[in-house]
């Protein structure tokens, strides 16, 4: 069984990955985060910050039952791996602090588990630092917090101390609140009084119930209830004989890559060989090593079988969130930067070498975005915070000897329309034809962008509809209000045409990148395009009488927010704002609080921009004049190739558009191929 440890930072998720490690044997003394010799937090980073930065793994055996913890990132930067990290768990235990209660990032956590439907736990730690210290009647209250912020979704939680210990009073009301959430556990409830461990764990495995234990793992108390919790009420996958795989997480150690893969099926073999499809291509490679870590330490496995974790070596064709073999594939994420800085190369670095060691460094973590921007000849980083900027230069200069400074971030804006556009790419040099009209249409907000075709296979071959979709795939496409990425949009192949001879498969990428563009250069004439812009939840918390001053700042920052909620001599405040407006304004509070305020923030999504405008004054961006995304097309007259300007392009289209095509898409309408 493999079970992740997630939480808020500072809510003591590593201290109890060590107390777990030390109760099961597995250590012979408990390593401290603040003494920088925790067995998990291995990386010179990690313990000079105090902090997880990298999610690290180590096995131990609990009554007769082997279990894999992986203890992932506490710290709002690193909330992408810590997401990852969840394609490899079968259970999670949520680590909060009693002492500090429910903070934001733990709310994104338990949505992240909701989403994934993985089993949790919740561990309510430092119950020693509350003013009454850890008694029946501070757990009845933690408890009831708890129940409070972490909607179960029609399940419980329940105080599964009680059941660990034998409890008769707190293991009736655990098992009376079970019960209630599934008939079946009902009847066996009413019929015997009790409810057997298995239904307890069938409870678990269904999310209908959640166990909450309480404890201290800096002073080791309650982690023996917890591992005991885990081996009862955990789930007892079975695993299908077909080998399959799915990788959560790569890395570079002593100058190799390894790959970190969860068994999902089968069992893999050293020197196994393994398949798989990157950019369209098949590649085939050997598994070299198969490690299994406990921290830094590893031990090298002949086989590992299904259900089981292992870092291998020899693979460089995979990636975080790839699947081998049956496995079917991931969710999306739901995390994604919202800053982009400017990458500076010190005096004496090249920025060639500086683009190729961010492109490793992407490999470990896909939501660190890389690219290279042509107008301003830079390369541009997108990430999640001013810490993980931090990590990333410490990580250029330590491993790979680069010095580089970073420009001042920028939000990173995006663009969508609000209406249906049908766009039109032809592109016929000399000896060269092809063209795509594609129907571009809103989408929900944050689906991104999704491809399909509504074009008959009389009209279009099926392998020139397959080119398509995949060109329209391989890339990012810009906007036309400020250059930003396009998302919450669908786009639909609707018509096409081939030439027998002169069609090649780069005359469909060209064709299809302009048609894309000539959409929205037609929106954004039409006023159809629509910018727009990170918004952060936020909760804040002050003293009750500087609750004017937080409502004017939030007011002046365009936030959306309910009425303060007062709770004796502090008042919490929660809304969403524009990330654009934030600013420092976390050492604001700090500031005019007295060090006694908080501000909490979790990315809430995209939405429209609240000062459009201005934005686009500003980026000044100028789309015609961005050539490597040309909305014109290319016509062929007399030998010749002539450019036609985007909006002249559907006089001068060789296919007409059939108007039925341009209705609402429908689920039965299209046939959508996996890139």
């Amino acid at each position: 069984m493999i079970v992740g440890l997630l939480a808020h930072v500072d809510a003591g998720k590593t201290t109890l990955a060590e107390a777990l490690l030390y109760d099961a044997g597995r250590t012979r003394r408990l390593g401290r985060v603040d003494h920088g010799d925790s067995a998990l937090d291995t990386n010179e980073m990690e313990r000079e910050r105090g902090i997880t930065i990298f999610a690290a793994q180590a096995e131990l055996e609990h009554a007769g039952r082997s279990v894999t913890i992986v203890d992932a990132p506490g710290h709002v930067d690193f909330s992408a791996e810590a997401e990852r990290v969840l394609a490899a768990v079968d259970c999670a235990v949520l680590v909060v602090g009693a002492n500090d209660g429910v903070q934001g990032h733990t709310e994104t956590l338990w949505r992240l588990l909701a989403r994934r439907a993985i089993p949790t736990f919740v561990f309510a730690n430092k119950m020693d630092l509350l003013p009454d210290g850890d008694t029946p009647q501070t757990r009845a209250e933690v408890l009831a917090s708890l129940r409070a912020h972490l909607a179960a979704d029609g399940g419980e939680l329940i105080d599964a101390d009680g059941l660990m210990r034998g409890d008769s009073t707190c293991a009736n009301a655990a098992r009376e609140a079970a019960a209630a959430t599934d008939e079946t556990a009902l009847d066996e409830y009413l019929e015997t009084g009790v409810l057997a461990p298995a239904t307890l764990a069938q409870l678990v495995g269904k999310r209908r119930v959640f166990p909450v234990l309480f404890g201290s793992a800096l002073k080791n108390q309650g982690v023996t209830e917890l591992l005991d919790a885990l081996v009862v009420l955990g789930p007892q996958p079975s695993w299908p004989t077909a080998f399959a795989a799915r990788v959560y997480r790569v890395s570079h150690e002593g100058g190799e890559r390894l790959c970190w893969l969860k068994v999902t099926g089968g069992t893999l073999r050293a020197k196994q060989q393994l398949e798989g499809i990157d950019s369209g291509k098949p590649w085939a490679e050997k598994a070299n090593q198969l490690r299994v870590y406990t921290g830094e330490r590893f031990e090298l496995a002949s086989e590992v079988a299904a259900g089981r974790t292992c870092a291998v070596t020899g693979l460089s064709n995979v990636c975080p969130g790839d699947v081998l073999g049956a496995e079917p594939a991931g969710e999306p994420s739901m995390l994604a930067p919202v800053l982009a800085y400017g990458v500076e190369p010190g005096e004496g670095t090249d920025s060639h070498a500086v683009l190729l060691a961010l492109r490793e460094l992407a490999e470990e973590d896909p939501q660190l975005g890389v690219a290279w921007d042509e107008r301003t000849q830079q390369v541009r980083l997108q990430l999640m915070g001013a810490v993980q900027l931090e990590v990333v230069r410490e990580l250029l200069q330590r491993r790979y000897g680069l010095a580089v400074g970073f420009g001042p971030g920028r939000i990173l804006y995006k663009e969508t329309i609000d209406a249906p556009q049908m766009g039109i790419g032809h592109f016929e040099p000399l000896r060269h034809y092809a063209e795509a009209h594609l129907l571009l249409e809103p989408g929900k907000r944050g689906s991104g962008v999704v491809f399909g075709t509504r074009c008959s296979e009389d009209e279009l071959d099926r392998n020139w509809q397959r080119l398509i979709l995949t060109n329209a795939m391989e890339r990012d496409h810009l906007g036309t209000l400020t250059g930003a990425p396009l998302t919450d949009v669908r786009i639909t192949l609707c018509a096409g045409r081939a030439h027998a001879k002169h069609t090649e498969g780069g005359d469909f990428r060209q064709a299809t990148y302009r048609a894309v563009r000539q959409a929205l250069m037609c929106a954004r004439e039409q006023g159809h395009c629509v910018l727009l812009e990170p918004w952060y939840h936020f909760e804040l918390a002050i003293p009750a009488n500087k609750i004017g001053r937080a409502l004017a700042d939030l007011t002046r920052m365009h936030a959306r927010f309910g009425s303060p909620d007062a709770a004796g001599e502090t008042a919490t405040i929660a809304g969403e704002l524009p990330a654009s407006e934030l600013g420092d304004y976390a050492i604001d509070v700090a500031a005019y609080t007295s060090g006694r305020g908080s501000l909490t923030l979790e990315l809430a999504g995209y939405e429209p921009c609240h000062d459009t405008e201005k934005v686009i004054e500003q980026a000044a961006y100028e789309p015609e004049a961005d050539l490597p995304n040309t909305p014109d097309s290319v016509f062929c007259s007399h030998g010749a190739g002539y450019t036609v300007r985007w909006n002249e392009v559907p006089a001068h289209a060789h296919v007409k558009d059939d108007p039925t095509l341009l209705r609402p898409w429908r689920e039965a309408d299209a046939s959508f191929f996996a890139g």
